[in-house]
């Protein structure tokens, strides 16, 4: 046993190695190894000697065509990673009616980018998201049969088609989805009891069908989605969690008016099979309940039924419901399937207008002109001969209310006494600069309001308060005072006796 390593010119190592298995079988294996270094080449090597030496020789499988794969695919892909039974049928239909008829005799590995291009080329005339189910679906044959070694590598590369984006879904107005609730309440209370499902609740078709009298909770009002059924396969919902919905007033009246002992499930059917039993309900006879709904209100006959679930979708978001309350009631996944009934909710637009006229121009109003939030750290410092050619653009702030300069607020600082803000100022007003002279003399330090450009009124600085007078001492019990003994006293000095002259000039 022995390996061997060389260096290819253009980059990479190739890695020899020689092994004989006891039975006496040689093995030579030639690999082109893309690594850093002939040590990790080498290491490399041995590693693979040794899991020749122990397993032996790998036996490739061969490349089956896309038609003998297509079973194990379903089997051991779709099947064994759990995916919903409608998902696994819509797999089985692609393969058998678009795959298999173009790509039936080539080999997984033989199917390239021509290949798929001339499947996009046969599918033109079909919806773009039909094209691109037939191609995730080869994508996903092609990588699960690489991941299980029986192709090397992806022999193309599939590129899904661009899909326009409906962001508005179609549902009912009020008044077009009162008269279909209206249109079967005396006749059948059963579609009755179905346009209220999916209108009022928001269930899907799957949903309404598999929807058991148990899941419904009258005492507290509410309605769990816990299954849903497809084609008689029953699975858990689209989301893959239940759900609670709150019922309303007259879904809870029809629910308990069509309680009956048929079956478990809330809709039933009065028509018999071969054996005797009643049969289930199924998607088909809700779209035939659908068409005759639409047709005694007057509407048009789709017999679509996801329309009802974008109705009560649309309904709360024109209520003014928040999105994640949308979501959370309709069994949504993300909110960006949520976000397709926003345009509806007028209380957003309200909202969002509200800001703006809150938030309107200050100029428009002498109250706000010239406001702004501000925290400010003055520091006074002396200016040199460096900072005496800077554009001063601080301010000091005066006590009182922000306002701006001439009123009660701000006034441009002096070169001598610049202020240094931490913050400045938002949405103040344009205030002169300061003018920059010589530094003899402290008036010349004062900022030039001269200009004709600029004309304000400075502001003179506030006095500072008078100081409070100072506090009465805490008087003491009442006690008699000792008299003032005779050697402290002062006697009161005489006053002056004017002359007789000045006396008799008083007189006169």
């Amino acid at each position: 046993m022995s390996v061997k390593v060389r260096k290819f010119k253009r980059g990479g190592w190739e890695v020899d190695v020689h092994v004989t298995l006891p039975g006496g079988q040689r093995i030579r294996e030639r690999r082109k190894v893309h690594v850093s270094s002939k040590s990790a080449a080498k290491r490399w090597g041995e590693e693979r000697q040794n899991f020749l030496a122990a397993h032996g020789n790998e036996k490739k499988e061969e490349v089956p065509t896309l038609v003998a794969f297509a079973p194990r695919y379903i089997e051991q892909h779709a099947k064994a990673n759990r995916q919903k039974p409608s998902t696994i049928i819509q797999k089985e239909r692609v393969i058998e009616h678009y795959l298999k008829p173009r790509l039936c005799k080539r080999k997984l590995g033989d199917i390239s980018d021509a290949h798929v291009q001339r499947l996009k080329a046969d599918l033109a005339d079909r919806n773009p998201k039909t094209l691109n189910n037939v191609l995730t679906v080869l994508n996903t044959m092609l990588k699960a049969a690489a991941r299980w070694r029986i192709l090397d590598r992806m022999p193309c590369t599939i590129e899904l088609v661009k899909v326009d984006r409906v962001t508005e879904a179609k549902f009912y107005e009020p008044f077009d989805f009162e008269r279909l609730v209206e249109a079967e309440r005396g006749i059948d209370s059963r579609i009755h009891l179905f346009v209220l499902l999916g209108g009022d609740a928001g269930l899907r078709c799957g949903e309404i069908i598999a929807l058991e009298q148990s899941d419904v909770d009258f005492k507290r009002g509410l309605l769990t989605v816990r299954r849903a059924e497809w084609e008689g396969h029953i699975s858990s919902p689209k989301s893959r969690r239940e759900r609670k919905v709150r019922l309303t007033a007259r879904l809870r009246a029809a629910l308990l008016a069509n309680r009956h002992l048929h079956g478990d499930r809330v809709l039933w059917r009065t028509d018999l099979d071969a054996n005797g039993k009643p049969l289930k309900v199924t998607q088909v006879l809700l779209a035939k309940w659908m068409c005759r709904a639409q047709r005694k209100a007057g509407l048009k006959v789709t017999g679509g039924i996801r329309i009802l679930r974008h109705t009560f979708c649309s309904r709360l978001a024109m209520a003014g419901a928040t999105p994640v309350a949308i979501s959370t009631m309709a069994g949504h996944q993300s909110l960006s399937t949520t976000q397709r009934y926003l345009h509806l909710s007028t209380a957003a637009m309200e909202q969002a207008i509200a800001l703006l006229d809150a938030g309107a121009d200050p100029k428009a109003s002498p109250d706000s002109q010239g406001l702004g939030e501000s925290v400010e750290t003055c520091v006074r410092r002396r200016v040199g001969r460096s900072d005496s050619a800077r554009k001063p653009s601080c301010y000091r702030r005066l006590p009182g209310r922000i306002s701006p300069v001439g009123e009660t607020g701000f006034e441009p600082a002096t070169p001598w006494s610049r202020t240094k803000c931490s913050t400045r100022l938002s949405h103040s007003p344009k205030y002169p600069d300061c003018a920059q002279r010589p530094r003899r003399r402290r008036s010349s330090y004062l900022p030039d309001l001269t200009s004709s450009r600029h004309e304000i009124t400075p502001r003179a600085w506030p006095s500072p308060p008078p100081p409070a007078p100072p506090a009465a001492p805490p008087s003491l019990p009442s006690s008699p005072r000792p008299s003032p003994s005779p050697s402290r006293s002062t006697p009161p000095r005489p006053q002056p006796t004017p002359p007789p002259a000045r006396q008799a000039a008083r007189r006169t």
